[in-house]
């Protein structure tokens, strides 16, 4: 191909997005090589090894292809990384019959949160690019709280801070098991037992009252999946007081 083509291809792919490239038909023959199968295999090696560990040159090999194939489809590591999330974002599909905005609400977040346990990678990739099915999310939920007569920038803002409780509690989740694999400890239980020294130590300055109370009376430490239902009901609570929506219904207010 002449230096000249090469130079105006590059032109092309730096002002035309990832996926309209992706949408036109392709000019080229058929190859065993398609989006899906890349998309798997590179989220296969980060679910498996973290996000640092996916490379052009790793991918081609997982999918048994020269190292230059999959720049067919992606041209950097970045553009996977946007094929990557869209992948795992095509995980959130809302059950039939959702119609509330509470109820479409409270299934997004839990299944962002699902998402986000599979694939504890994508809060470092999520913010890549944007992509199809990155934008259903927002979609879904604000086509939902337009039914409740909110004003663009009051959906967006109601959307934004769900989602940002669902980050919020999933890198506390992704904190703790991190610290728990440093250590060497299996369990959240063999973790009270490895701090209770320093814990014993700092309830006993008396410095910490209610803190030692929720340690002596709390019957749900390590019930991380109660603290997030509980946490996002509290959430939706004061959205919909604030808001008069507090039923969910549309004209609720």
């Amino acid at each position: 191909m002449p230096a000249r083509d090469n130079v105006d291809q590059g032109k092309e792919r730096e002002s035309v997005s990832l996926w309209e490239r992706l949408e036109r038909p392709s000019s080229t023959a058929r190859t065993p090589l398609n989006l899906r199968r890349i998309a798997e295999a590179a989220v296969g090696i980060a679910d498996l090894e973290g996000l640092d560990a996916v490379t052009m040159r790793r991918l081609a090999t997982v999918l048994g292809v020269a190292p230059m194939a999959a720049y067919r489809y992606v041209s950097s590591k970045d553009e996977l990384l946007e094929v990557m999330v869209d992948h795992v974002y095509g995980e959130v599909v809302l059950s039939p019959g959702r119609s509330g905005w509470r109820e479409v609400m409270r299934e997004l977040a839990v299944q962002l949160l699902e998402v986000g346990r599979r694939h504890s990678w994508v809060t470092r990739a999520g913010w890549s690019g944007l992509s199809p099915n990155q934008l259903a999310v927002p979609e879904a939920a604000l086509a939902a709280l337009a039914a409740e007569e909110l004003d663009a920038d009051t959906a967006m803002a109601v959307y934004s801070t769900v989602t940002s409780y669902v980050w919020g509690a999933l890198n506390l989740e992704i904190g703790l098991s991190q610290m728990l694999e440093s250590r060497g400890w299996a369990s959240y239980e063999e973790a009270r037992s490895g701090l209770a020294p320093e814990m014993s130590w700092l309830v006993g300055t008396g410095r910490y009252p209610m803190y030692t109370r929720y340690l002596g009376e709390a019957t749900r430490k390590g019930d991380l999946q109660w603290q997030f239902d509980t946490g996002l009901d509290c959430v939706l609570d004061g959205i919909g007081g604030r808001l008069g929506i507090a039923d969910g219904s549309a004209g609720g207010r």
